[in-house]
């Protein structure tokens, strides 16, 4: 997370809610040998104490959950380099604005037979935004093949202790600097999801 205070003010209820929206992050744990991380879409519990993944049975982080131990999941947003220039001030630096919430706790694996509804709970939170297309459901499987996919990956759950949020968006600058560089970073910059970003600059939400 950012040191400066100034870009960390969400309360946890907003960084939970990103993480929510976004459902995908980067899982990290320490291993024998050095940081392991996987890329993973996850569910949050309703009050935002636990997360839940899947892994296949053959990544790294499974071989080194012999208990359970801590991890981080980190949930980046909207990102794009900022000029100096948008500012309409002197004597300013280069920047990036950014959104990421981290959220930290205890990873263990779950029950073999938690899987089933862990996947239809990971499907469902994603086909629901596809509306009006009809949700696919894991029923529309046969049996034996979904069985032998569910072989192949491990539930794991994540007890969650802590939740960090930056909001990186401009704030430390004056309003009308701050609205500069929103147009500067919507015109086109270097970064992801830069129309979301521009409007979170824009409109932060505090």
């Amino acid at each position: 997370m950012h040191p400066n205070q100034i870009y960390r003010q969400n309360p946890r209820k907003a960084n939970l809610a990103f993480a929510r929206e976004r459902g995908f992050g980067m899982l990290s744990v320490n291993g024998d040998n050095g940081p392991l991380a996987a890329h993973v879409p996850f569910v949050l519990s309703p009050e935002g104490d636990t997360l839940d993944i899947h892994l296949v049975r053959s990544n790294p982080i499974v071989g080194a959950l012999k208990a359970p131990m801590p991890a981080l999941v980190a949930v980046i947003g909207a990102d794009g380099y900022v000029s100096p220039d948008w500012y309409g001030m002197e004597d300013q630096v280069p920047t990036w604005n950014y959104v990421a919430v981290h959220l930290r706790g205890r990873l263990e694996p779950l029950p073999a037979e938690a899987l089933r509804s862990q996947i239809d709970r990971l499907s469902e939170l994603f086909e629901t935004r596809l509306a009006p297309k009809k949700p696919w459901r894991s029923h529309k499987m046969t049996e034996e093949v979904l069985a032998r996919m569910m072989r192949a990956i491990v539930p794991l759950r994540l007890t969650i202790d802590s939740v960090d949020g930056t909001w990186k968006l401009s704030q430390n600058k004056p309003e009308p600097a701050r609205l500069g560089a929103a147009e500067g970073v919507l015109a086109g910059t270097p970064g992801q999801e830069t129309a979301a970003l521009a409007a979170l600059m824009r409109s932060p939400p505090w």
